[in-house]
């Protein structure tokens, strides 16, 4: 299937390795431009552009909207880090506000500042990368559950906003895909519990009716075909990639 992205221009926030990194590589390997914007400045793969971004810097946040105002594009994916691991109770008003600060405003503010190109086009793409923890919180995260979930607002909410304008604002939520972050959640699990890595793993697994894993590619593909001329009546969505693992309706 052709997914209609030759010649469109891709920016991928986080791109460097992880879910940002495959998302860059599925939309390159779909023909798009990609810039790819990360604290290293590194591309997943030869051909892209790269650009240096860290979210937690606010000068570094406003060079790029500036960048924006001359070089527009048709796709966002908005992609950032997970907080420190912890739980509800104790977490300081500071942590709380520097998870919001990292996580959530920045992307605010960029798609803020991609949105009136492609609405001047008549065609734009937004896809923020959440987690699972959106819909069914996940214990010991509770940083990353609560400020996940307010980008889920934000993004349910701006869908509405500008759908009329031809622009698409959807969320993808992962559930356990097999990146370095996830083998650090379950590190921290291990050696929180005593048990070997190996057995978290396999526990995790367990929970999973796929019974494994995702694996980055699988997941960039699904962000792929959020940003494709096919999913032009796809918006508002929040879309689980977790191999059936939560089990709401």
């Amino acid at each position: 299937m052709d997914l209609g992205l030759t010649g469109k221009t891709a920016l991928v926030l986080g791109a460097s390795r992880g879910l940002g990194a495959a998302s860059a590589r599925q939309l390159a390997a779909e023909g798009a431009h990609v810039i790819a914007a990360s604290r290293s400045g590194a591309a997943p793969a030869d051909g892209m552009e790269t650009l240096a971004l860290d979210l937690a810097d606010p000068d570094s946040v406003a060079a790029l909207i500036d960048r924006l105002a001359g070089q527009p594009v048709d796709i966002l994916v908005n992609n950032c880090g997970g907080p420190a691991a912890g739980p509800a109770k104790g977490q300081s008003r500071a942590a709380w506000q520097a998870a919001f600060d990292a996580m959530a405003a920045p992307i605010f503010a960029i798609t803020d500042a991609a949105l009136p190109a492609m609405i001047a086009n008549g065609w734009g793409r937004v896809v923020t990368i959440g987690s699972s923890g959106i819909v069914q919180p996940i214990p010991n995260l509770a940083l990353s559950n609560g400020v996940r979930g307010a980008v889920a607002g934000w993004s349910k909410t701006l869908a509405a906003e500008v759908a009329a304008s031809g622009v698409t604002v959807n969320m993808v939520l992962p559930g356990r895909i097999a990146t370095d972050r996830l083998a650090q959640l379950d590190g921290i699990k291990a050696d929180k519990t005593g048990a070997s890595l190996e057995d978290v793993q396999q526990a995790s697994r367990a929970t999973i009716p796929a019974g494994r894993y995702g694996t980055p590619e699988e997941f960039g593909a699904m962000v792929a075909f959020l940003c494709s001329q096919q999913a032009a009546y796809v918006t508002g969505s929040m879309i689980r990639v977790d191999g059936g693992m939560i089990r709401g309706m």
